[in-house]
């Protein structure tokens, strides 16, 4: 699709006009710099141009010029957006070859190229004009595990948690360990220098990098593990020659502590006259020298034992104070959250999860330390954690203690602290948190006086923060809430960077110790000194004369370096309209998650198409609205890209759930879809299908002559459609299942003991009466009195597929119809979790007081926990359970509840995770998406279901897609539970 269209900004980086070149000659330590806005479109299209001879050239991987992609290529984790011209993703090493060596032809010499990763860097590191290449789209294979050397060679698209969880048969791991591990990728932490927990003991990615495949200016290919090409000879003395004239320079200008200067690293990468390890330049260095394609990874044992222990301070001063003993106890790990972060904790409710004697009382301010020891043999390692707990209860300022050895207890708790990015992201009005000064790092014994000065720069500019770090290695995590769309709030970023950057560097600390340079890098000739910096500046020459490999960035020769205003600042608010929650997403890119079995974001798990993820799709929804609202000429086609970019969403909406924002694609793809359709054409197929969602009743009064109709034409109107695999209409009934059925306005209806109402919604009214009968089944069995209530027409499709006025229209009636219920005071249950989900995620932004439907768990869980008495069966086999994907996102302990309701009456289930199973209603029986649906199926559901007679699944769409794409017979969760009681 992308290749197809050939559009794109006709800007680039080499008509830059240096207007303070001479101040840079003659003082390269002021932070100089050019903002990018001065760049000037030139006269040819050499964007396209490069696209077609790439092509032609037989380039394998993606050339995309269209709005989305490059729109998902304009943001990252930081404060910034810039929009490149051309986004290429190489299948592999051959690939990127071959586009640097197109790029050297002389009429595309002068076109800057920057690689990008994950896309989780907090200070702009892979955002510029000009071609970005994306790494994590193709480049994802693990080449090889050499276990007896201890390594593995992967390419530098790989995710950190993809990585080890190939090595984990393995007994081994690769030690960094970021915050952001599911979805970080190992190139993006070379470029970095990154590191996390445990990086004292373990070291940062830097220690644990064996080897790199780098390819430089003209498709020139060099590897450290290899014998140098005869051309490298003169490029290897010049770097030697570099790092002899300023490594002294930048170890005397440099602070020796644990997380030290990286990315041209003169002192490792000649660390005596006759040894030269050029490649640990490129450790840290961002991609300004060139592009990293196979990375050889040191691997270590991980560790068999761990523990956890939780201190509890009555303030974060006393948390500080304790880090250097806690330290003589030699943790892995020293994790800290203030006050304030440990706050935000209790109002989510997540320090529940901790026990009381370290969760303080409502209103006593906490600050958590989470100390943890690992070890290979547990009597030592719960010696050494028993002495520490013993320690820390008697440290001033303690509140409690606790110590846990449970490896399920020590991820709820760790979860807690993992939590504190998420908690962070909360808005303060019109400001929200953002990463700017987030990672300083000063020596242990400094932490307090440094915080003391840090906290009165906050004061005196009435910022609201919280913090959060290793202390261990004396690094904070601080996002401080800022407005950046406003002018005084701009002024503010400036003065807070400089003063927190003085602070470091006064107090013996680095500004950058955990999250790389960036665009802060315009502090870097300050911080190093003049002889260093040239130096610096020899080693760029050297690989880059041209100065291309993402230019402006921590060291520059002839452009201009780009300072920390110069990037364009991502628009944070807009008009409260249903777009808003576009402009808040902060680019966390916790969508872009590996794992399988997470619910969030399945269309991206298929594809890898950074387009095709809830952070794409809201940097393509943010830039279409902004060019709608000012008119911009080529707004359609900015249109036809958004489109193509929702099109795929299948509108699960895991991303209102998982995203710490809580961006909800889907909502906006529905006011897009309207919008959308205004000047356009909509299928058929979608006004057949809101249609048949209002004819629900109809069609139960009529099932045998619609059972003929669909048995006769049903192939023909498939086809007609584009459709495939329709559901059956259910042969029985809802009054042949034998439980009493009543309208939904039926006057009749009061409160009697035991009786439960069981709301048909219209897809299992028409497809899937069975899973209504179980439900029924199975409140019988267990002493309740179910009543099948029919409801108004439903609007779950029309609001999937765009038609508003339809969608509010059947809603509100909806609202209307569940508010006349809720006044019998019976409760209400949905057979389906995707009805009652509607009702609470959407429903609600129309009527904040549309009344709660529970899922059957849900209610079941109430009872047992109220203490009602339930028969126990004989037997019953043993199934695995799975439960729907925006089941799962919206309630991560929808499993647990279920196994303890089977708990209660003897029966055992298998819990099984996993992510979408790729039907989502009518998206799975599209022809146009059988691919991404058999894929997303296969690679989350298929294992689990295969082999098995019957499986249960709480989801309609999830049992169809079962049926459809395997042998396993899928049932409703209550149908073993009627079974096993009726027996």
């Amino acid at each position: 699709m992308a290749n197809a269209n050939v559009r794109f900004y006709r800007i680039t980086l080499h008509n830059i006009q240096f207007l303070r070149i001479i101040w840079l000659c003659f003082n390269p330590a002021m932070p100089v710099s050019a903002p990018i806005d001065r760049l000037q479109p030139i006269v040819a299209d050499p964007f396209m141009t490069l696209s077609e001879a790439l092509l032609d050239k037989g380039f394998r991987g993606d050339v995309s010029r269209d709005h989305a992609a490059r729109a998902a290529m304009s943001t990252d984790n930081s404060v910034y957006e810039l929009m490149p011209d051309l986004v290429v993703a190489p299948r592999d090493e051959d690939d990127v070859i071959l586009l640097l060596a197109t790029m050297a032809e002389p009429r595309f010499r002068d076109l800057p190229i920057t690689g990008r990763g994950g896309g989780t860097g907090t200070n702009g590191q892979s955002l510029n004009r000009g071609v970005i290449v994306n790494f994590q789209r193709f480049m994802t294979r693990v080449l090889a595990v050499n276990v007896d050397e201890g390594w593995a060679e992967v390419e530098p698209g790989v995710v950190l948690d993809e990585l080890n969880a190939a090595l984990a048969d393995k007994g081994l791991f690769f030690a960094p360990n970021t915050s952001t591990a599911t979805r970080c990728t190992i190139g993006g932490m070379v470029g970095t220098d990154a590191s996390g927990k445990g990086s004292r003991i373990y070291g940062k990615t830097s220690e644990n990098i064996v080897g790199l495949s780098v390819v430089l200016e003209g498709g020139r290919h060099l590897c450290n593990l290899e014998p140098p090409p005869d051309w490298a000879g003169p490029l290897l003395a010049e770097l030697a020659g570099a790092c002899d004239a300023g490594r002294d320079a930048l170890i005397t200008h440099t602070p020796r502590i644990n997380r030290r200067f990286t990315g041209y690293d003169l002192e490792r990468a000649r660390p005596d006259g006759d040894t030269l390890e050029w490649w640990r330049l490129f450790l840290g260095a961002e991609g300004t020298l060139g592009m990293v394609t196979r990375i050889r990874v040191r691997l270590v044992p991980a560790p068999k034992h761990k523990r956890l222990v939780v201190v509890a301070f009555g303030s974060f001063r006393h948390a500080l104070l304790a880090s250097a003993s806690i330290l003589t106890h030699e943790p892995l790990a020293i994790e800290v959250m203030d006050e304030w972060v440990s706050r935000l904790a209790r109002d989510a409710g997540l320090t529940d999860a901790l026990p009381p004697i370290v969760r303080g009382e409502a209103e006593q301010p906490v600050s958590h330390i989470f100390v943890e020891f690992v070890g290979e043999h547990c009597a030592a390692l719960d010696d050494q954690a028993e002495r520490f707990a013993a320690f820390a209860a008697s440290l001033p300022g303690v509140v409690g203690t606790y110590m846990t050895l449970d490896p399920d207890e020590q991820k709820r708790l760790w979860g807690v602290r993992a939590a504190a990015v998420g908690l962070l992201s909360k808005r303060y009005g019109r400001r929200r948190p953002v990463a700017f000064i987030e990672d300083s790092v000063v020596p242990v014994e400094h932490l307090v006086p440094f915080v003391d000065a840090f906290d009165a720069l906050m004061r005196e500019h009435g910022l609201a923060y919280g913090i959060y770090g290793h202390i261990d290695v004396g690094c904070l995590h601080v996002r401080p809430a800022l407005d950046l769309d406003e002018d005084r709030d701009r002024a503010v970023f400036q003065a807070v960077s400089d003063a927190v950057y003085a602070l470091c560097k006064a107090h013996g600390g680095i500004f950058w110790g955990e999250h790389g340079k960036g665009i802060r890098g315009t502090y870097l000739p300050d911080f190093v000194g003049p002889e260093a910096y040239a130096a610096l500046q020899r080693v760029k020459r050297a690989f880059d004369p041209c100065e291309r490999f993402n230019p402006g960035k921590l060291v520059v020769v002839e452009r201009p370096r780009l300072g920390i205003m110069d990037l364009p600042f991502r628009q944070g608010n807009a008009a409260g309209d249903i777009y808003e929650k576009s402009f808040h997403c902060n680019g966390n890119a916790a969508c872009l998650g590996f794992a399988r079995t997470a619910p969030m974001c399945p269309s991206y798990q298929a594809t890898r198409d950074n387009r095709q993820s809830p952070k794409g799709r809201a940097d393509a929804l943010r830039q279409w609205r902004k060019a709608q609202l000012a008119a911009d000429p080529h707004l359609a086609e900015r249109e036809d890209d958004v489109f193509d970019a929702l099109n795929t969403c299948l509108s699960c909406n895991a991303c209102a759930s998982r995203c710490p924002v809580q961006v909800s694609i889907p909502a906006m793809k529905s006011a897009f879809l309207d919008q959308y359709y205004q000047t356009r054409r909509r299928p058929l197929r979608e006004h057949l299908v809101t249609t048949l969602e209002a004819g629900a009743t109809l069609v139960d009064a009529v099932r045998p002559l619609a059972r003929l109709g669909m048995a006769m034409g049903g192939k023909w109107i498939s086809t007609l459609l584009d459709m495939c695999d329709a559901p059956a209409i259910s042969r029985r009934s809802l009054r042949g299942l034998g439980h009493r059925v009543h309208h939904w306005n039926d006057r009749s209806l009061r409160n009697q003991s035991g009786e439960v109402l069981v709301l048909a919604d219209p897809f299992t009214i028409m497809f899937d009466v069975e899973a209504i009968g179980a439900v029924c089944d199975g409140l019988v069995v267990l002493g309740y009195a179910p009543v099948i209530i029919t409801l108004p027409p439903g609007a779950k499709s029309s609001h999937v597929l765009g038609l508003r006025q339809r969608y509010e229209a059947r809603a509100r009636r909806q609202i209307g119809a569940l508010a006349r219920l809720q006044k019998t005071g019976l409760p209400m249950l949905a057979v389906d979790p995707a009805f009652a989900l509607l009702t609470r995620q959407e429903y609600r932004h129309l009527d904040a007081g549309t009344p709660q439907i529970a899922l059957v768990q849900e209610f079941l869980a109430t009872r047992l926990a109220a203490g009602d008495s339930w028969a126990r069966a004989a037997a019953a086999p043993s199934r695995k359970l799975m439960a729907h994907c925006t089941e799962l996102a919206a309630l991560p302990g929808t499993l647990k509840l279920w196994r303890d309701i089977f708990d209660a009456i003897g029966v055992t289930v298998q819990p099984v995770d996993t992510g979408c199973c790729g039907m989502a209603g009518l998206f799975g029986h599209e022809m146009r998406n059988q691919q991404m649906s058999r894929n997303l199926f296969d690679a989350s559901w298929a294992r689990p279901a295969s082999g098995e007679d019957e499986i249960l699944a709480t989801g309609f769409s999830c049992r169809c897609q079962v049926e459809r794409f395997s042998s396993t017979r899928a049932v409703h969760p209550m149908k073993l539970i009627a079974d096993a009681l009726a027996q």
